[in-house]
């Protein structure tokens, strides 16, 4: 059975740009506007007439995944991890979009372990984008976590005392360093990966286990 026609969600920003290397050791090609930064379309065609393209916010393409809006996607692992019940396979990673998700704190109490003890502490405020991730693995240390939910400007919160702690995104650590924070411990380590819809996946297996060898060749 296949679909007369499905979807496939791909994220904006710098996981975009790393996949399209993937893209082009495919067959897949997308109307050319779709790497256009200023185009305000959010679908767009491709070469095979079967296939659509959606363009979303990167936090978003689990969730057109999860809903069955899109049939497949490519996601980092965060945010599929802070769906509480993302309801999709994940047969892939691409590994692009590498970075980690990390707890980190002022510099001038990161030290101090010993010494204070809010570091003892059995409930904290942590700022961050991923308040699941943050309560469940503050969960499992015997530590309730309250989540402030910010979706940028994370290392400011300590600055102006909205809390001590913050659980968010790092690369290389430069943001983390010129703000005056220091990375304490690593939550998740993260790359992106080809997501499916489950019913999708039940319902079009041989389309959609097409498109999974499609990229898994490209990797190869």
């Amino acid at each position: 059975m296949t679909p007369q026609r499905y979807v496939l969600a791909l994220p904006k920003g710098r996981i975009l740009k790393e996949f399209q290397g993937i893209l082009t050791k495919t067959p897949l090609r997308i109307e050319d506007d779709f790497y256009d930064d200023a185009c305000r379309k959010l679908m767009f065609a491709t070469n095979r007439p079967d296939l659509s393209v959606i363009r979303v916010r990167s936090f978003d393409v689990a969730t057109f995944v999860r809903y069955g809006a899109a049939h497949l996607g490519v996601a980092g692992m965060d945010a599929i991890a802070e769906c509480q019940d993302p309801d999709v396979y994940v047969p892939l990673n691409l590994g692009i979009g590498a970075c980690r998700l990390s707890v980190a704190a002022p510099e001038k109490w990161a030290d101090s372990e010993k010494t204070d003890p809010f570091w003892h502490a059995t409930h904290i405020r942590v700022a961050t984008k991923y308040p699941n991730i943050t309560q469940q693995y503050y969960a499992q240390k015997g530590i309730q976590a309250e989540c402030v939910k910010l979706n940028g400007a994370m290392e400011l919160a300590p600055a102006l005392g909205l809390c001590r702690r913050i659980v968010d995104l790092v690369s290389s650590g430069e943001t983390l360093r010129m703000n005056g924070l220091k990375e304490l411990e690593t939550i998740l380590p993260v790359t992106a990966h080809l997501i499916v819809n489950r019913t999708a996946y039940k319902l079009y297996p041989d389309a959609m286990g097409e498109m999974i060898a499609l990229f898994q060749e490209a990797l190869s």
